[in-house]
């Protein structure tokens, strides 16, 4: 069913629901607790193989491609509902496979929708794990640990933050190293940490290579604006769903039941943090990005601080978190430092039940 070679022991399936058509991989037993493996952007579920294989005996995992990755049918990311068309689609494949509750685990932006799922749908949650996560207020635009927007149009966050050559090199299926920007390299400088290759690099690079481009997927469109760097998100596409102008997940505080959290990343992330290096505004800090109006208009997004910010709440509101950070470690840990990140995950999995 997959473009991309799975490993041995990870099955692949195409699954119609009432909403549109899913590619999933799947391991494990048929009658083990589901554990729903979400993946982030630039990525595909082909990300999570070596992960589910890893699972605690009595585990299934399942991992879908979303819409506009992978082998799913690509159909439209509607920005203006901050990924909720990926909430409800993930929620209609759960339904079409029959899962009841299960465990929920969310990478990057996959931690995104993970965390608008538990509040659409806290009572099919045993628990949430999320790793690497990008903030419940979005990715870049906001400018405090309680979100608040740099300005009311989204600037500057959305599509026309991507760089350009990148989303050109990405729509020619680029697999070379000559140019800084291209899908290999990018992979190689932010996905982990330096010096560090994956052993399944071209598998990974496919799964890159299959984000569809254009105004409806990645980046997607924007429009102008009076404020820095001169345009704002559009309606249309991926980097515009999770940009602050729609997305806000901080509404998970107050969702009941609360399935207990683990928050797992690596310590040197250079994609998620306080001064991330895929947020136009650091980028502004840094003077690569001329015109910046400084920190106290559009500040780098202080992620890390507005992710725990909003974790305490949950806590205080009865909820339960974990934080445990890796070291030595960039932003996808579960492939990085996998004896480390599954020690850690399959102790929360067995705590939970």
């Amino acid at each position: 069913m997959t473009t991309i070679p799975t490993l041995e022991g990870v099955a692949s399936r195409m699954v119609q629901t009432d909403r549109l058509r899913i590619h999933v991989l799947t391991a494990g037993p048929e009658d083990g607790i589901p554990v729903v493996f979400i993946h982030g952007n630039g990525s595909a579920a082909t990300f999570w193989e070596e992960t589910m294989l890893a699972l605690p005996p009595g585990f299934r995992g399942i991992a879908p491609d979303l819409r506009g990755y992978g082998d799913t049918e690509p159909l439209p990311v509607d920005a203006t509902l901050g990924l909720g068309d990926m909430v409800e689609d993930v929620h209609s494949l759960v339904r079409t496979l029959g899962l009841g509750q299960f465990h929920l685990v969310g990478h990057s932006m996959g931690g995104g929708v993970a965390m608008k799922y538990a509040i659409a749908y806290p009572e099919d949650l045993l628990s949430i794990t999320l790793v690497d996560t990008m903030s419940p207020y979005g990715y870049s635009g906001s400018k405090d640990v309680d979100g608040t927007p740099c300005y009311d149009d989204g600037a500057p966050a959305g599509a026309a933050s991507v760089n350009p050559d990148f989303v050109r090199l990405l729509k020619e299926g680029d697999r070379g190293t000559d140019n800084p920007v291209s899908p290999r390299n990018v992979m190689r400088q932010f996905y982990f940490k330096p010096p560090f290759v994956p052993k399944r690099e071209e598998e990974l690079l496919s799964a890159l290579l299959s984000l569809r481009v254009g105004e409806d997927w990645y980046p997607g469109d924007f429009v102008p604006s009076p404020h820095w760097p001169g345009a704002a998100p559009g309606t249309r596409g991926i980097v515009n769903a999770f940009s602050r102008k729609y997305f806000d997940a901080s509404g998970i505080v107050n969702i009941s039941p609360k399935p207990p959290i683990l928050w797992i990343r690596g310590a040197d992330d250079l994609v998620v943090s306080n001064s991330a290096m895929w947020d136009i505004a650091t980028l502004g800090a840094l003077g690569f990005v001329p015109g910046w109006p400084g920190p106290a208009e559009c500040p780098p997004q202080p992620m890390l601080d507005q992710i725990r910010a909003v974790l305490e709440r949950y806590r205080a509101n009865g909820g339960s978190y974990r934080e445990i950070v890796i070291p030595d470690c960039g932003h996808t840990p579960f492939i990085e430092k996998p004896e480390e990140f599954n020690a850690a995950f399959h102790a929360f999995l067995r705590e939970v039940g």
